[in-house]
């Protein structure tokens, strides 16, 4: 998986790319956590346009992201999942812990 974000205002878009599984672990969480310490960043959206594929070290990658941003006082949402990536988010009900863009 590749992973980049952007700085627009307040929010940080984090755009992942390729299959977002356990081998996307230090990816991912070297760029959350680059796009958390940014002080002027309220809101992270996390775009996965690009993600053909997600399994469940995934979930807990994101599970990961959501305590960060909580204690950071930061929102989180999930953008653009489609085919397989939102089968898996809606099977394991993570739209009620994250807003759906």
């Amino acid at each position: 998986m590749q992973a980049n974000y952007t700085v627009n205002g307040a929010v940080a878009v984090i755009v992942l790319t390729g299959r977002f599984d356990f081998n996307s672990h230090r990816v991912f969480r070297e760029i959350i956590d680059k796009a958390i310490a940014e002080s002027v960043v309220r809101k992270l959206t996390l775009d996965f346009h690009g993600v053909d594929y997600i399994d469940s070290s995934a979930l807990g990658m994101l599970m990961l992201l959501k305590e960060k941003a909580d204690a950071a006082s930061k929102q989180v949402a999930l953008a653009n999942c489609s085919g397989t990536a939102r089968q898996v988010l809606d099977i394991a009900n993570f739209s009620k812990l994250f807003t759906m863009e």
